[in-house]
């Protein structure tokens, strides 16, 4: 199998959640691997002097009506968060420290925490909330805090998403097939396209 896609990504993007609930049919159907590639949105922003559409107020309304209507489409809940946008610093920690020490452990903790943001609609940018919900999916709270506090785990965040960057990401989710990049998840019929001329 050496067709590719990966995926960069950020927890608190409900437009990457979306993303990651039809990846995998993607690949699974063009017989493709799904790389994850754990950024933060943040730092992509700041680099590259992109904000969060909810930033513009009109832009914001119609993006909330837009990925509803996309997840209508896909068939999947979508339930906004209220403090929505979050800071996601420590739960990309937590995703980067859990892909680079318990790779066997990723798809359900990065599944686990897609579903508390945006089916539950929880604020994960609560600890009590983030520490209630691992438990709740067996997972060790502590550990996965101690996960955020390393430097390995840091610093691989922090390479990946100036990769990202200089590969010209802007925003979140990002794909690429080969060198080519596809931004946003209403993009994943090109993707489609791509891996099946691959």
């Amino acid at each position: 199998m050496s067709k590719t896609v990966e995926f960069f990504f950020d927890l608190g993007s409900p437009a990457t959640y979306l993303a990651h609930t039809q990846l995998p049919k993607i690949c699974k159907q063009t017989d493709s691997q799904l790389i994850f590639r754990p950024m933060l949105l943040g730092g992509v922003f700041k680099a590259t002097g992109n904000a969060s559409p909810v930033t513009v107020p009109a832009k914001g309304r119609y993006m909330f009506q837009d990925l509803e209507r996309y997840a209508k489409r896909y068939g999947v809940p979508l339930k906004f968060t209220p403090n929505f946008p979050i800071n996601t610093l420590m739960l990309m920690r937590a995703v980067t420290g859990m892909q680079l020490h318990h790779p066997e452990r990723f798809q359900a903790f990065i599944d686990c925490l897609f579903h508390a943001l945006w089916v539950q609609g929880l604020s994960l940018d609560d600890p009590a909330t983030v520490a209630a919900v691992l438990t709740q999916n067996g997972f060790d709270p502590n550990e996965v805090l101690a996960l955020t506090a390393d430097e390995a785990v840091k610093a691989t965040l922090k390479e990946n998403t100036e990769e990202a960057v200089q590969r010209g990401v802007f925003g979140a989710p990002s794909m690429f097939v080969g060198d080519q990049l596809f931004f946003g998840q209403d993009r994943l019929d090109f993707i489609l396209e791509a891996l099946r001329a691959h």
